[in-house]
C-alpha cells in the first residue's frame, strides 16, 4: 500500500475525528445515559416521528408495491439496484484493501451489466461471486475511527456519528447520483426506498405485533450489526460488556483430607 493513500487514509480519519466532535458537542447528553445512547430523548422522539412517517406513507406505498407487481419484477428491480451498489461497493472495498472483495465486486458489475440485461438479471451470483456489501462509513471504521454514540435521523432512521459523516460520500458515490436528469434521477431514488421497504415488510409486521421495546430492539440490532459489519462478521471480543452481570465469588474450596 503506497504511502499516499496511506496519507489520504489518515487526513480521512483526522476530518472524521474532527467532525465527530464536532457534533457532539452540538448535543446534550442526557444524565445516566446508555454510553452507547448519550441522546436517547432526542433519538426516541425522532424515532417516533419516522414511524409516524412510515406509517402514513412509506408502508401503504410500499405494501402497493408488493401487491399489485408480481415477484419477478420486484426480483429484477432489486437486483437493478444491487447491481448499481456493488459499483459503491467495489470502491469502498478498494479503500479498505480487499482484494478478493474488490475482485468479486468489480466482475458482478461487469457480468450483471452485460449478461444480466443492465443488472436485471444476476448470473454472477450463479457464478458462486458473492456480494460484498460495503460504504463508505464501514471504511472509515476499517481504518479506525470510532462509530461514535447511536444517531437516528430524520426520514433515513438509525445510524451513528461515523455513518452520519459519512452518509453524504456514500450519496455522492452511488451511480443514481450522477444522473444529470433530475426526474430520472429522483424517479429511481423514490422506487429504490419503496423497494427497500418493502423488502423490510414483513420484519416491521412482527416487531409491531411483539410485545417489547421497538425502540431499544431497533437500536441494538442496528449497532450489532454494524459492528459485525465493519469486522466482516468477526467483531473483536476482548471489548468490555456492559450487558453482563459481574461474576458472583467462587466459593472457597473445601479443606482437603
Amino acid at each position: 500500500m503506497n504511502v499516499s493513500f496511506l496519507n489520504g487514509i489518515r487526513r480521512l480519519q483526522a476530518l472524521a475525528g474532527a467532525m465527530l466532535l464536532a457534533m457532539t458537542a452540538g448535543c446534550a447528553s442526557a444524565p445516566g445515559a446508555d454510553p452507547r445512547d448519550p441522546w436517547e430523548p432526542y433519538n426516541r422522539s425522532m424515532f417516533q416521528f419516522n414511524d409516524k412517517v412510515d406509517k402514513a406513507v412509506l408502508k401503504p406505498v410500499a405494501t402497493a408495491y408488493r401487491d399489485v407487481l408480481p415477484q419477478p419484477v420486484r426480483t429484477g428491480v432489486s437486483n437493478f439496484f444491487g447491481n448499481l451498489g456493488d459499483a459503491w461497493s467495489f470502491v469502498n472495498n478498494v479503500l479498505q484493501a480487499k482484494p478478493e472483495a474488490a475482485l468479486h465486486s468489480f466482475w458482478r458489475v461487469v457480468i450483471n451489466t452485460t449478461m444480466g440485461l443492465g443488472g436485471v438479471l444476476d448470473p454472477a451470483t450463479e457464478m458462486r461471486l458473492q456480494r460484498h456489501r460495503e460504504d463508505f462509513g464501514q471504511t472509515l471504521g476499517r481504518w479506525g475511527v470510532p462509530s461514535g454514540p447511536y444517531f437516528v435521523l430524520p426520514i433515513l432512521g438509525p445510524s451513528t456519528l461515523r455513518d452520519t459523516v459519512a452518509l453524504p460520500v456514500d450519496m455522492y458515490g452511488r451511480p443514481v447520483g450522477h444522473i444529470s436528469d433530475v426526474p430520472v434521477r429522483n424517479s429511481l431514488t423514490g422506487v429504490d426506498i419503496v423497494q427497500t421497504r418493502a423488502g423490510l415488510l414483513a420484519t416491521t409486521d412482527l416487531l409491531e405485533s411483539a410485545s417489547l421495546d421497538r425502540y431499544s430492539f431497533q437500536r441494538d440490532a442496528f449497532l450489532q450489526k454494524r459492528r459485525n459489519d465493519v469486522h466482516d462478521g468477526s467483531p473483536p471480543t476482548d471489548e468490555e460488556r456492559y450487558d453482563l452481570e459481574p461474576p458472583a465469588d467462587a466459593p472457597a474450596s473445601a479443606p482437603a483430607r
